[in-house]
């Protein structure tokens, strides 16, 4: 019987099953789909992410195929120079989602489980049964990480609080048979208007198109080649002419999130935990941290030796995180709509986004880099552990902890979380800081320290 069964095999429900994996649980995962998806989708790794990915040792499976390294990301289409950002990263990289995936999935111990549809999830003090593509399966503990049609989150009735959409566009995959010499020969970031274009790779473009006709079509309504062509000639003129319709899928503006992220043993995360404007690639990024977040404290539930709290401060943690980036999305789509009064307040943002003050301040945000939570100290530089723990660096490690923290050699003393963030920066309250994030002292050598050579 696995630990921990996870719902879906998008790149947050993966990076949740690695996170477990690495901290030695046993991990089934359940997708719908009967196979990979081959659909670009989100198209961005924010700088945050890129760390994450980096000290996994994950990012160099998806390096190749990064398509650019954009040293700016955008708000609404307005320019936010990430260049002088604090990190090893300071740019957005261009890379499908299938991709950032697949480069996941290929570490996973324990092979996905496809054409899997949840149907049924029951519970009890003791655990979870699921019920997806017609067998049952039990375990300790469901992580949903199903999007943002979750079929967890109806089974269990879960509130989802939030606005609908206002206005409405597509997105597509396709290949041309025409265009303009000049046009999408190079990544660009988004600007304002419909029949966005960007080149892919293997001939294809990723189209985004939202004018007159998509806000008259029912959000239901089949995509079709001669929508998407009508959309891209209003915006590229008579000479672009549409190939093959590879993918297409309608979205609006729509937001909402869970109340709580957690219901009794059922842990929510990624777009099955909230939903917005899909603008910057802040979907994939927020699901990947939203994974990070949530993986060790999960495994330290698991393995019995999660402090009181831990798996409830998932919730306080990563809930604000995504709030905000709703509020940040809502405005995005209201920069975006082609209205005369939106388009004064779009004026007055871009000269306020000049002030580098301001600007600097957005690029944090947008970048992942600004997240904080109660009680912790901010990034850590170190990197994480291999397999899972915490990272003690120049101070000597008392042993009734050696299971949960590796010790490390270093000038300046530091504890730091698995997820990266640090607690502890030297002088007293170590002891208290191992409690509140690692557990209780465990074992007959509480009293003993591990000697580091700093």
């Amino acid at each position: 019987m696995p630990d921990v069964i996870v719902a879906g095999a998008g790149p947050t429900g993966l990076m949740t099953a690695f996170e477990l994996e690495r901290a030695g649980v046993e991990v089934l995962v359940l997708e719908r789909d009967p196979q990979p998806t081959t659909q670009s989708k989100a198209l961005a790794l924010q700088p945050r992410s890129v760390e994450l990915l980096a000290d996994r040792g994950l990012l160099a499976a998806i390096e190749p195929y990064v398509l650019a390294r954009l040293p700016a990301g955008h708000f609404s289409g307005i320019p936010i120079d990430y260049t002088d950002l604090p990190t090893r990263f300071p740019f957005q990289l261009g890379v499908e989602q299938a991709r950032v995936a697949a480069a996941v999935e290929a570490r996973l111990r324990a092979p996905v489980v496809r054409d899997a549809a949840v149907t049924e999830v029951a519970q009890d003090d003791g655990g979870v049964v699921v019920t997806a593509g017609g067998r049952s399966h039990r375990a300790g503990w469901l992580v949903a990480a199903d999007g943002g049609h979750s079929a967890v989150r109806r089974l269990l009735g879960a509130a989802f609080p939030g606005s609908s959409a206002r206005f409405s566009l597509l997105v597509a995959d396709v290949t041309l048979a025409a265009k303009p010499a000049g046009l999408a020969e190079d990544w660009q970031l988004p600007s304002t208007g419909s029949g966005f274009l960007l080149p892919l790779t293997g001939g294809r473009y990723r189209v985004v198109v939202g004018g007159e006709e998509q806000q008259r079509l029912d959000r239901d309504a089949p995509v079709t080649a001669a929508e998407v062509g009508r959309g891209l000639v209003a915006a590229h003129g008579p000479g672009i002419e549409i190939g093959e319709l590879l993918w297409a899928s309608r979205f609006g503006d729509a937001a909402r999130q869970l109340e709580r992220y957690r219901h009794g043993r059922v842990l929510f995360a990624g777009d099955a935990a909230h939903i917005h404007l899909p603008v910057g690639g802040q979907g994939l990024n927020l699901g990947l941290q939203d994974a990070v977040n949530l993986g060790w404290k999960l495994a330290a539930e698991v393995r019995g030796h999660a402090p009181g709290g831990l798996l409830d401060s998932y919730h306080d943690e990563r809930h604000s995180v995504a709030a905000r980036v709703l509020v940040s999305t809502r405005a995005q789509g209201v920069l975006g709509i082609p209205d005369p009064d939106a388009i004064a307040v779009r004026e007055i943002v871009t000269g306020l986004l000049a002030v580098p003050q301001a600007r600097r301040a957005v690029a944090l945000e947008l970048s992942g880099l600004a997240v904080a939570y109660p009680g912790v100290l901010g990034r850590a530089e170190e990197p994480v552990s291999t397999d899972g723990r915490g990272v003690l660096v120049g101070a000597d490690l008392p042993a009734a902890w050696a299971d949960r923290v590796e010790a490390r050699p270093g000038p300046a003393p530091r504890l730091v979380r698995p997820d990266g963030h640090l607690v502890w920066d030297g002088g007293p309250g170590l002891d208290d800081a191992l409690g509140r994030w690692f557990g209780p002292r465990v074992g007959s050598g509480a009293a003993g320290r591990a000697r580091l050579s700093v």
